[in-house]
């Protein structure tokens, strides 16, 4: 009979009460492997399976009572196995995490995200409209205006809105840009020269170009680091969801030509919405971490995440000050020699996305479906912004197919 060697390893236990390690290590059965090998040069292997029988279960007893008498373990794992004793790794019980509870504070947030799609699309099928209704028609230099001083606005935003964000804090930002997005749906939706929708559109740009630099921002400072990724790709899928929203709303424009500053209109209630929202949000811990507000960042943790997790996000956000050593870059390092890669690259990725001719169809789809017959243009443009929410993927790849 081929005899195999037992040792018996238990793992790590923790002493709770007295905060050290009670470590229990059977390595046993000294004798078993010596009776093993006897078993080969003996006729009567019940005898020797008994022997060895009796030797294990003194053995298990031993390791048993030795268990009984330290104080209760957390966690006792015992496991047989061939050869050598290994040491095993303590237990370490993890905290329940909980990231739902961010959830709403991030709706808050994308409610920026929402209004950037919804004031890029809301152009679309209310040019005609507004058109006629503010006598340029025949005009298309002046619609163009309309169309584009919104991408000027934006411009101007999306490079004040970091710093904004860094000198009075992620919440607060966002209800300083309520301000330029409201007053802008208001004076486009009453507007009565093209000075004046200019103007407003002017005022919506600023406001969708702060969004576009804090929402990202404050989605990612908030979310739990298991979830981060995930909830920071939802920015760019609510400016589609705002696109088709503002396709949507367009639909009664057949039946009623003045519906067009409804829609425009229409865009004030979710900035007061989000400046509502950001009242009642938590500031992002790191902002406050960084600011050397830590009480206030151990209450916003505490809020996002549990009293639980307080000790480990603080933890990780030291240590992540600590690791930043470098100084801060300014504008004239993008041109330097160490960036040009990653800056050409970023460049690049929105170039090819503009060449795409995706801002074309977000602005002028429903002239296009117009012009070659398609009674339910708005519809059409509609079904293109569902398009764009639910089936990117195929749309880019046909797209860049077919061009």
């Amino acid at each position: 009979m081929q005899a195999s060697t037992y040792a018996i390893k238990a793992s790590v236990c923790f002493d709770a009460r007295n905060r050290r390690r009670a470590c229990v290590l059977a390595a046993g059965f000294a004798n078993t492997r010596s009776v093993a090998l006897n078993c080969n040069f003996t006729s009567n292997n019940s005898i020797c399976m008994r022997d060895m029988g009796m030797k294990l279960t003194r053995a298990t007893q031993g390791v048993e009572t030795l268990f009984r008498s330290t104080v209760k373990p957390r966690s006792v794992k015992a496991q047989a196995s061939a050869g050598d004793i290994e040491e095993a790794t303590p237990f370490k019980p993890q905290a329940k995490k909980s990231s739902g509870v961010v959830l709403p504070f991030v709706g808050v947030a994308c409610l920026g995200a929402i209004l950037f799609g919804y004031h890029l699309g809301v152009v679309n099928g209310a040019l005609e409209y507004l058109a006629k209704d503010l006598g340029i028609a025949e005009n298309t230099v002046l619609q163009g205006w309309i169309v584009s001083s919104l991408l000027a606005g934006a411009t101007v935003g999306s490079f004040t809105g970091g710093s904004l964000a860094d000198k009075f804090g992620r919440t607060r930002t966002f209800q300083l840009d309520a301000v330029p997005l409201a007053a802008g749906a208001f004076l486009c939706a009453t507007a009565q020269s093209v000075q004046t929708m200019i103007i407003g559109r002017v005022l919506a740009g600023i406001g969708i170009g702060i969004s576009s630099a804090i929402v990202p921002l404050y989605i990612s400072e908030i979310s739990p680091t298991e979830i981060r990724g995930a909830l920071g790709s939802v920015n760019q899928l609510f400016i589609c969801v705002g696109i088709l929203a503002a396709l949507v709303a367009g639909l009664p424009l057949a039946g009623n030509p003045l519906w067009w500053r409804t829609m425009f209109g229409l865009a004030a209630i979710p900035s007061i919405l989000l400046a509502l929202g950001m009242g009642l949000s938590p500031e992002s811990p790191r902002w406050l971490f960084q600011q050397g507000k830590k009480s206030e960042a151990e209450k916003s943790i505490q809020t996002l995440y549990g009293k639980e997790r307080v000790s480990e996000v603080m933890l990780d956000l030291t240590n992540a000050g600590q690791g930043s050593a470098e100084p801060e870059a300014g504008w004239f390092d993008l041109f330097s020699s160490r960036y040009w890669k990653v800056v050409s690259v970023g460049a690049a990725l929105f170039l090819f996305q503009q060449l795409a001719g995706i801002n074309a169809v977000v602005y002028y789809s429903t002239s296009v479906f117009r012009s070659v017959g398609i009674e339910s243009d708005v519809a059409a443009s509609a079904l293109v912004g569902a398009a764009n929410v639910f089936g990117r993927k195929n749309l880019l790849t046909f797209s860049f197919t077919g061009m």
